[in-house]
C-alpha cells in the first residue's frame, strides 16, 4: 500500500475527509517552500501537491500562473523540485506529497528517469495534467512499479467512457474540477458536484478529491459532505500573494488550521 492509499484508508477509518493544499514548488521563493511544506502538515493537511513551475499551465488561472512565473523567475525546475521534496523527506516520513504539473517538463528529463528520480526523493503521486489516460498506460505501469501513485482529473464534462477509462489506471485518489474553466475562477454549484460524484464512484475505486473553487471553510465544509477530500490552491497562493514575506507561513499555516478546523467538526 502507497503513502496516499495508507494515508485515504486511515482518513476513511476515522471518518475523516482528507485535505490536500496546494502550493507552487519556488513560490514566493524556493527558501520558504520547505517551511511552507512543513506549515501545512501542522495546519492539519492530509497530502500536499506540490506544483512543478511551468511556462504555460492551460489549466490553471492567473492566480497560480503568476506562481510558476514567480517561481521560474527565481530559476527553479523539475529537478530542484525533486530535491525539495527530497529535503522534506529527511524530516517526514508520513506525509504524502503529490508533484503536480504538465507533461513538458517530464518528456525532457524523460519519463523512465523521471520516475527513477521522483522514487528516489519520496515523491508519492503524479498528476501531469496533459497526460491522457488514453495515453497513459505505459507511464502508469511504471509509475505502480515503484510504488507511486497516478492521480487524473476528471470534470463537469467527463463522459462515462472517460471516467471508465480514468478508473482502469488512476490510483491514490481522483482529482474532480468541480468548475467548467481554470483554477480558481467561478462559485461552486453544491448539488452539481453532489451529483457527479456517484457516477465517477461507478467506475472509479478510489478516494474523490475535489478542488477548483474552494476559498473557504464554510464551501470546504460543503464539499467534504459529498466527497472523500477537498483540494484548495489558489486560495492559499492568494493569501502568500497578500501576506509580507516575514508572515507569509504563518499565514498559511493559520488559514489551513482553519480549514481542517471546519472538516473536522
Amino acid at each position: 500500500m502507497s503513502r496516499i492509499q495508507a494515508c485515504m484508508a486511515a482518513l476513511a477509518a476515522q471518518n475523516k475527509k482528507g485535505l490536500i493544499p496546494f502550493i507552487t514548488a519556488g513560490d514566493p521563493d524556493p527558501e520558504l517552500t520547505l517551511p511552507l511544506m512543513r506549515a501545512l502538515v501542522e495546519g492539519g493537511a492530509d497530502i500536499i501537491e506540490l506544483g512543478v513551475p511551468f511556462s504555460d499551465p492551460m489549466a490553471d488561472g492567473p492566480v497560480i500562473q503568476r506562481a510558476s512565473e514567480r517561481a521560474l523567475l527565481k530559476g527553479v525546475g523539475l529537478r530542484d523540485v525533486l530535491e525539495m521534496v527530497k529535503q522534506f523527506r529527511s524530516t517526514n516520513q508520513t506525509t504524502p506529497v503529490v508533484l503536480m504539473g504538465y507533461a513538458n517538463p517530464i518528456e525532457r528529463m524523460g519519463q523512465e528517469q523521471f520516475i527513477q528520480a521522483a522514487s528516489q526523493a519520496g515523491v508519492d503521486g503524479v498528476l501531469v495534467v496533459d497526460y491522457p489516460p488514453e495515453e497513459c498506460e505505459y507511464f502508469a505501469e511504471n509509475m505502480h512499479k515503484n510504488g507511486m501513485d497516478t492521480i487524473f482529473l476528471l470534470a463537469p464534462t467527463s463522459t462515462d467512457e472517460r471516467i471508465a477509462q480514468v478508473g482502469k489506471i488512476a490510483t491514490g485518489y481522483v482529482y474532480y474540477v468541480s468548475l467548467k474553466g481554470v483554477t480558481g475562477s467561478g462559485a461552486l454549484d453544491l448539488d452539481a458536484v453532489a451529483a457527479m460524484i456517484p457516477r465517477i464512484k461507478k467506475h472509479v475505486n478510489v478516494p474523490v478529491g475535489v478542488g477548483f473553487g474552494i476559498r473557504d471553510a464554510e464551501t470546504a465544509k460543503a464539499i467534504a459532505s459529498v466527497s472523500d477530500a477537498v483540494v484548495i490552491g489558489s486560495r492559499i497562493i492568494q493569501e502568500l500573494e497578500n501576506t509580507p514575506r516575514e508572515h507569509a507561513v504563518a499565514a498559511v499555516q493559520s488559514f489551513i488550521t482553519e480549514i481542517r478546523s471546519a472538516l473536522d467538526n
